[in-house]
């Protein structure tokens, strides 16, 4: 079985720990400041791919912590003489849009926006985890869920904004 906290022969788990925290964070505060819990969400028109709303908490953790995790792979990495500082600078970029993305499309109810905003996210995505690849493998195939799931989005914030506009 293989340790996914293990890099380069060693395990930190409180560095694992606190990397996956500031991901779910950032997950947190941004549904938080979104307004992700309020019923605006119900009352719009949807396609038929959108999933009920219950389903968000359980998939986006899920994709937090996978970054989180392959974040810490990528830090760990850069201790042994790597420079992994444009990958983290990606990431860092990536977490900001990503935090952004739920003000403005539930707070703020930009949904074109929203969908421009969400175009940028997933370039940093994609940028982040070709320089993940560069360096650790395992950490790039760790965000392929979380560029699903950005993907998904994508389809679903453009039909939102096409059939409530």
């Amino acid at each position: 079985m293989v340790n996914i906290f293990k890099v380069n022969d060693k395990s930190e788990i409180f560095k694992a720990f606190f990397s996956i925290i500031i991901a779910e964070a950032v997950g947190a505060l941004s549904a938080f400041l979104g307004g992700v819990n309020s019923s605006s969400y119900e009352v719009l028109k949807k396609p038929i791919i959108a999933p009920p709303a219950y389903v968000f908490p359980i998939v986006w953790p899920i994709l937090y912590l996978l970054m989180g995790l392959a974040a810490y792979r990528i830090w760990e990495t850069g201790k042994q003489g790597k420079n992994i500082r444009k990958a983290l600078l990606f990431y860092v970029f990536q977490l900001l849009f990503n935090f952004l993305w739920a003000i403005l499309f539930f707070r703020l109810r930009l949904y074109g926006l929203a969908f421009v905003e969400l175009l940028i996210l997933f370039i940093f995505i994609m940028s982040t985890t070709f320089e993940f690849f560069k360096y650790d493998r395992f950490s790039g195939l760790l965000m392929i869920p979380y560029i699903a799931g950005v993907s998904f989005a994508a389809v679903l914030n453009f039909a939102i904004w096409f059939l409530n506009c």
